[in-house]
């Protein structure tokens, strides 16, 4: 899309990932990600939160429509 939209990443066409780098993720920011499926017809999108001690704890992942 041309205007408002700026997805991080979109991995083999099928999986949009947004990063963040905050101390806290809001409660925004996945239905943000969850906007983005939507206007991307994706099902599957990760949220990924870079500012933890384990990266696998700031990893979470939102699904479109099952």
């Amino acid at each position: 899309m041309d205007i408002g939209f700026r997805a991080d990443l979109i991995v083999e066409n099928k999986v949009v990932v947004e990063i963040k780098s905050v101390e806290m993720i809001a409660p925004v920011h996945p239905k943000i990600l969850l906007t983005y499926l939507r206007l991307t017809k994706k099902k599957l999108g990760l949220l990924v939160n870079f500012n933890e001690a384990l990266i696998k704890d700031g990893i979470t992942r939102i699904v479109n429509g099952l």
